[in-house]
């Protein structure tokens, strides 16, 4: 059933008709994620708990795509997917649901699709993965197509190399990356970080690459590498240095009540990535990035938990009528005033939940 949400498109006053068919191109492993929430506690071994409640959605690079798809960027996609009825869930959940372009992926006969357990708790989530090898062809084709952006999740010691081709085709390449196994941190073997625009590592990974003391540190270290870095805190919130103007940024994150952080990170460059096609300065960037990952984790799930710009309108026209709100506060958000639909429902907003085997929602 497709996620039903206002349309607005965030780029609307810069598309002309030599733009690239595609905003976004990203590729990665799809799995299915199955999560089950309002546990009381971690489960215990050798007992049985039982969760108050129960959701399916694509996983993986999808919470990605997902939370691109949702804040209005045409979004194209590279992955393999299992022809098993996961596989086809995945598929048409992405594609007729989201409006995700998978013409740059395929089916593959026989392999099982990778599955994902999470379960969440005290705003923390426990995740147990199954999958059996991956195909022996990448899913990625052999040219990525024309995008203004890609999103590329960076391995140490690994050169992926559309990452370059779709640089120097003119996409502007969005980074983050996991943590590091190896216990090396080098950032020389983050090869591709040269193609890039943008860095988007946790503090703790940015620490540990830059040998700085301070995330705010280790940010302006970075811009020796990449134009732009941006550097989450947490709680604290995030802080960007661009290092081609000098210009810096800090937003305070949004307190909020965490369901589930499942794809919060995913969302937070999603909203980046918008911000930054759009054009809009660097402090509303931050902002609108921390703004949807806050809401997002309100919801339990990764791609069900992405918002569209009906649950940032909802958002928005609710904090404006509490009385004793920040003034500062509501200035810091009022660029999003031109840009979102005017809504009636209430917030917050809960989501129906795609189940498997239903012909709708459960």
């Amino acid at each position: 059933m497709p996620h039903c949400q206002a349309h607005v498109d965030p780029l609307a006053a810069l598309r002309g008709p030599h733009d690239p068919p595609w905003d976004v191109y990203l590729t990665g492993t799809v799995f299915l994620d199955i999560i089950f929430t309002g546990l009381g506690s971690a489960p215990v071994r050798g007992t049985e708990s039982w969760a108050r409640g129960m959701g399916s959605s694509p996983g993986g690079v999808a919470n990605m795509a997902t939370a691109l798809a949702r804040l209005g960027l045409r979004t194209s996609l590279a992955a393999a997917f299992g022809d098993d009825h996961y596989g086809e869930y995945c598929w048409d959940a992405l594609s007729q649901g989201e409006g995700i372009d998978l013409s740059p992926s395929r089916t593959v006969r026989g392999w099982h699709s990778p599955v994902t357990v999470s379960m969440a708790y005290e705003g923390e989530r426990t995740m147990v993965s199954h999958g059996h090898e991956p195909p022996p062809v990448e899913p990625a084709p052999d040219h990525a197509p024309r995008a203004r952006a890609a999103v590329a999740s960076l391995t140490p010691g690994v050169r992926a190399p559309w990452i370059a081709e779709a640089a120097d085709a003119g996409s502007l390449i969005f980074a983050d990356v996991g943590w590091d196994d190896t216990g090396r941190w080098d950032l020389a073997g983050l090869a591709d970080l040269e193609h890039c625009e943008a860095f988007l590592p946790n503090a703790e990974e940015a620490m540990r690459y830059t040998g700085a003391a301070s995330p705010r540190a280790a940010a302006h270290a970075l811009t020796g590498h990449v134009p732009l870095a941006v550097v989450t805190l947490g709680a604290e919130g995030a802080y960007a240095v661009d290092g081609r103007t000098g210009e810096t940024a800090e937003v305070p994150a949004i307190a909020v009540e965490a369901m589930d952080p499942t794809g919060a990170g995913d969302v937070f460059v999603a909203g980046f990535v918008t911000g930054a096609l759009a054009d809009w300065p660097l402090a509303d960037r931050l902002a609108f990035a921390g703004l949807t990952a806050a809401l997002s984790v309100q919801e339990f799930g990764g791609s069900l938990s992405a918002p569209g710009w009906s649950e940032i309108a909802a958002w928005w026209r609710r904090v404006q009528s509490v009385d004793d709100q920040d003034p500062a506060a509501l200035r810091r958000y009022a660029f999003l005033e031109g840009l979102i639909p005017e809504v009636t429902r209430p917030w917050p907003l809960r989501r129906a939940v795609p189940t498997i085997g239903f012909g709708g929602t459960a």
